[in-house]
């Protein structure tokens, strides 16, 4: 499996999603510039990646200008063909922005940038432990599309607190029933706030994001 990382102007995770994917987990990477749209290179059972930063400076909207990128108008076309897609932070609101996902990032309840570690879970394994990073991650979604999204099993991962329990104090920034990562219907498209990149390292004292990564992509078990 290869992986392509998109570098935006303003991306700042791009080089640690590289070296969490190529250093630590020992797969092909490749970097892609925002005005290149060239993807013949890539598989189905690729992956591009959208790294979280602040993408044109987050003018207008997170992820609202990035969304017309010439890259941009690749990855989606990548997608619709049944490629994977992986969106953290920033890419997540990119992925929404180019409706690729349901829904939208808003700025977080308390108004406030926040930036610490958080436990997420997938309601099978332990609480994972990852780091968060953004000033609009509250995600938001109509009534109708959370029921679809939670029937559907689309919800990947809810903020939760360090036994699992979808609690209010457990969610960083008041995102509608603790959601704090998606993917789309066909499964290829997966987008979340928190950063598991920055959680692969032994040095750094947290694998969790590892085990994130491995389960999404490496594993397949959420993606085919």
């Amino acid at each position: 499996m290869k992986f392509g990382v998109v570098v935006f102007p303003g991306s700042n995770c791009d080089r640690d999603m590289i070296d969490a994917l190529q250093n630590e987990m020992h797969q092909e990477v490749v970097m892609l510039w925002h005005k290149d749209n060239d993807l013949s290179g890539f598989k189905q059972e690729d992956c591009i990646v959208l790294p979280g930063g602040f993408s044109f400076g987050d003018y207008l909207r997170c992820g609202a200008i990035a969304r017309f990128s010439p890259m941009m108008q690749a990855v989606t076309k990548f997608a619709n063909e049944g490629g994977k897609v992986f969106g953290v932070c920033n890419g997540f609101q990119i992925l929404c922005e180019s409706h690729l996902l349901p829904g939208a990032l808003m700025r977080n309840e308390q108004q406030q940038f926040v930036c610490k570690n958080v436990f997420i879970t997938n309601g099978r394994d332990k609480p994972f432990k990852i780091p968060v990073a953004h000033g609009e991650g509250r995600y938001f979604a109509d009534e109708n599309t959370l029921d679809s999204l939670e029937e559907n099993g689309q919800v990947l991962y809810y903020y939760c607190d360090e036994n699992g329990q979808k609690t209010i104090a457990a969610n960083p920034n008041g995102a509608v029933r603790n959601i704090a990562g998606i993917c789309n219907e066909k499964r290829n498209v997966i987008g979340m706030m928190p950063h598991p990149e920055r959680a692969c390292s032994t040095l750094l004292g947290n694998t969790d994001g590892q085990q994130i990564l491995q389960e999404l992509f490496l594993a397949k078990q959420f993606v085919s």
